[in-house]
């Protein structure tokens, strides 16, 4: 799923937190790094939120839960 126009970083992660199962964002090169882990998101906010927001992720949530939480988020911002 692709998720768009991330302007508050600290309550994307807070989201991903909450996940039950594991939730990965794709790179552009096909590769797959776990957002649950503290130490992928430091880098994951280093590199992908340097100008301020983040414009696009391509995520891949594992647990039906998992996706309906994050498509509120997208929609609602909750």
């Amino acid at each position: 799923m692709k998720i768009q126009n991330i302007r508050d970083v600290d309550a994307f992660f807070k989201i991903i937190d909450e996940c039950q199962g594991p939730v990965e964002l794709i790179s552009a090169e096909g590769d797959r790094i776990n957002l649950k882990s503290k130490l992928s998101q430091y880098l994951s906010m280093a590199t992908i939120f340097s100008n301020g927001f983040i414009q696009e992720l391509d995520l891949v949530a594992h647990q039906k839960e998992d996706i309906e939480r994050l498509i509120k988020y997208m929609y609602q911002g909750e």
